[in-house]
């Protein structure tokens, strides 16, 4: 049986309960004409904290860019001031960073059971209101029969990705296992759901997973997406000590064996883009690296999921070099894009990575790609910035539903193009 393995939350952040250490924060978008302007966002990354949220590092500021970044709250009249007097051309996209943040919590079925509209914690939580997360259906709503997914019936102070893991493949055995391919630095379980058969209610469903074996990994830096619940809400890297620094964590997606460090990423440990001591140096890498190695002869597609931009993306980010097979997977991301606006006409940008996006190297699709994958994709999720990383719950469902049409036609053009 051919595999097809989906990568949910590689650099997902969660919502978090305590939002007061963000009052007053703001996000900007400034739009950079020319190398002097370039080098005041330098300049201005080398006098305070800036938090680059799109790009994500500040080596990847290019002229004709369009940047999005946060800053403390006393830092915003200085940066308003800089920016006035340079004549660059910016907007708010986020006035108060709290505000947005309790904003996510927007969700009409807010209730003590478990809900795919809402936002989850990954353990037991002791929040003293309701917490919820979307986890897709492996990722096909079709998958769970009939209400059979509202019933994980945790507590409100239980809600949580690991339980689900467990309820889902108990509730229906025959379509669903569970299997863990490792564990994070914090010695979480890291658990790989696995979609086997179908109760043939859908036929384009029922094709698919009569001829594919469909892998799901909920969560890869499981530790960073706890710690976004009880210290940091804006945190994006694991949770590991790095020698010779008090600084903590690498960014998984710059750590894959996929050149390396070589542009887009850090070497610097105190940095969001931080590649890590070596290739596949985190532990939560190397179980995924290690998983895929072991099962690369069947596995025909890799798909990861992150947010935000609405990007379909494909390698190379790496380098500025096509890969081989550009010119079907600029077709099959066209043709995909073409069938996720035909719900709610959300327009996705696609393309290879570097040229689409910016460069970064050390990512997982490039890595997968490279192992001969031919079909490794990433999504970047809604929106385009005007919420960023602070998506509303009622933007969950619809984000899912229309995703889901191009996972499907992605998935449909893998079968009938076996390599």
């Amino acid at each position: 049986m051919w595999a097809f393995l989906v990568l949910l939350g590689a650099a997902a952040v969660s919502a978090y309960p305590n939002n007061l250490a963000f009052d007053g924060h703001m996000v900007f978008r400034v739009i950079l004409q020319n190398e002097g302007q370039v080098e005041i966002i330098n300049s201005l990354a080398s006098k305070m904290q800036v938090d680059f949220w799109q790009p994500d590092y500040v080596t990847l500021v290019k002229p004709k860019m369009q940047v999005d970044f946060r800053v403390e709250a006393d830092k915003v009249f200085e940066v308003e001031h800089l920016l006035k007097e340079n004549k660059v051309e910016y907007r708010v996209l986020i006035n108060n960073l709290k505000t947005a943040l309790d904003a996510q919590f927007d969700s009409k079925a807010r209730s003590t059971s478990h809900s795919y509209e809402k936002y989850n914690t990954w353990e037991k939580s002791s929040a003293s209101k309701p917490v919820a997360v979307w986890i897709p259906r492996i990722p096909y709503p079709e998958l769970v029969e009939g209400d059979r997914k509202q019933n994980v019936a945790l507590t409100i102070y239980k809600e949580m990705i690991a339980a689900w893991t467990e309820d889902i493949t108990a509730q229906n055995p025959d379509l669903v296992s569970r299997s863990v391919i490792g564990e994070t630095y914090e010695g979480r379980p890291m658990y790989l759901l696995k979609a086997v058969e179908t109760y043939g209610k859908d036929n384009v469903m029922t094709r698919l997973l009569n001829n594919l074996d469909f892998y799901v990994l909920p969560v890869l830096n499981i530790d960073g997406y706890v710690y976004t619940w009880t210290n940091d809400r804006m945190w994006r890297k694991t949770r590991s000590k790095n020698s010779g620094s008090f600084c903590i964590g690498t960014d998984p997606n710059r750590n894959f064996d996929a050149g390396w460090c070589s542009i887009g990423a850090s070497r610097r440990p105190c940095d969001s883009t931080y590649c890590g001591s070596a290739p596949e140096s985190e532990k939560e890498t190397k179980a995924l690296a290690d998983f895929i190695r072991e099962h690369l002869s069947t596995i025909k597609a890799y798909l990861t999921i992150h947010s935000y931009s609405q990007l379909l993306l494909f390698p190379y980010s790496y380098t500025y070099k096509y890969p081989e097979s550009y010119e079907e997977l600029n077709s099959i991301a066209s043709a995909a894009a073409k069938q996720l606006a035909t719900l709610y006409n959300t327009e996705y940008t696609y393309g290879p990575g570097a040229t689409t996006i910016y460069p970064a190297a050390g990512g997982s699709d490039d890595w997968a790609y490279d192992q001969g994958i031919k079909y490794s994709f990433t999504f970047e999720l809604r929106d385009t910035g005007y919420y960023g990383f602070l998506l509303p719950e009622s933007q969950i469902k619809p984000t899912c539903e229309e995703t889901l049409l191009a996972v499907k036609y992605i998935a449909n053009y893998v079968l009938d193009h076996l390599y």
